[in-house]
C-alpha cells in the first residue's frame, strides 16, 4: 500500500517545460496574475519555447513588454486576448491597432466571475456591468427590476496556467496577497490545470484551513525557480527636510 504522499506523486511533473509540452496550436489558456503579481513565470517561457501559435488567452492583464504574456506577444503566439486591462503594455496595443491581435477588453468583475463560474460548471450568467456599453454589443440583454443586465457566458479553457507561493504534492494551493485575486479563479477555470510554485511540500505540510484552491482543480504541479517579482510601478513617498521642503 503507497503511502498518502506517494499515492499523490503522479501529479508532480519535473519542469514547466514538462508539465506544457502537449499545448497545442490554437489552445484556450486561462492564464493567473495580477498586474505583475503572480504571474506563472516559468510556464509562460515554457510555452514560448514551444513555438505553439493560434493561442487565445483568458488573463485579467496582458503583462508589459518583455515580461509575462508580453513575452509571446513579442513572438505572435498569442491570437486572442480576453482582458480587463492592458494599459501597460505598448507592444499590446500595437498588435491591437494593426490588427495583428484580437481582444475582448470585459469589466474585471466579468471576467472574473466568467472564470468561476466556469470552474463551477455556471454556463452562463447575467450581470449589470456593460449594461448599455460597447461590453454588451452582441450579447443578450434582459431586464430584472427595471434594470438592465448582460449575458455572459462563464469561461472553461482547454489549459489554465497559474503560479502560487506554496503547494503540495495534491495539488493544494496556497496565494500570498495579490496573487490570490486571479489564480485560484483561472485554476478553476482550466480543464487541465497547470501550477508551479515557490515550495513543493509534502502532503499533510499545509494546514487544510489555510488551503485557498484546492487540489481537486489541479492536474500537473511543480517547483518553479528564478522568479523576478518585479513591481510594475513603484511609487516614493517624497522626503522632507527639517523645513519641510522637498
Amino acid at each position: 500500500m503507497p503511502s498518502k504522499a506517494l499515492a499523490w506523486d503522479w501529479k508532480v511533473v519535473r519542469d514547466a517545460a514538462e508539465a506544457v509540452k502537449d499545448i497545442p496550436d490554437g489552445a484556450t489558456i486561462a492564464m493567473g496574475g495580477f498586474g505583475l503579481c503572480g504571474i506563472p513565470e516559468n510556464s509562460v517561457m515554457a510555452i514560448r519555447a514551444t513555438g505553439v501559435r493560434g493561442l487565445t488567452i483568458y488573463s485579467n492583464n496582458a503583462g508589459v513588454d518583455g515580461f509575462g504574456i508580453g513575452l509571446l506577444l513579442e513572438t505572435k503566439q498569442v491570437k486572442k486576448m480576453v482582458s480587463s486591462y492592458v494599459g501597460e503594455n505598448k507592444l499590446f496595443e500595437q498588435q491591437l491597432l494593426s490588427g495583428e491581435l484580437e481582444v475582448e477588453l470585459l469589466p474585471q468583475g466579468t471576467l472574473a466571475e466568467r472564470m468561476r463560474a466556469g470552474g463551477a460548471g455556471i454556463p452562463a450568467f447575467f450581470t449589470a456591468a456593460g449594461a448599455g456599453t460597447l461590453v454588451s454589443r452582441g450579447k443578450e440583454v434582459r431586464e430584472f427590476g427595471g434594470r438592465k443586465y448582460v449575458l455572459e457566458a462563464g469561461i472553461v479553457a482547454d489549459f489554465a496556467i497559474v503560479k502560487a507561493w506554496k503547494g503540495d504534492t495534491m495539488g493544494n494551493l496556497v496565494f500570498r496577497k495579490a496573487a490570490r485575486n486571479f489564480n485560484p479563479l483561472a485554476a478553476m477555470a482550466g480543464k487541465i490545470t497547470i501550477a508551479e510554485v515557490e515550495e513543493l511540500v509534502p502532503v499533510g505540510s499545509i494546514d487544510p484551513d489555510q488551503v485557498h484552491l484546492p487540489g481537486i482543480y489541479v492536474k500537473r504541479i511543480f517547483q518553479g525557480k528564478g522568479y523576478e517579482k518585479r513591481i510594475e510601478k513603484r511609487t516614493v513617498t517624497a522626503q522632507l527636510d527639517a523645513g519641510g521642503k522637498i
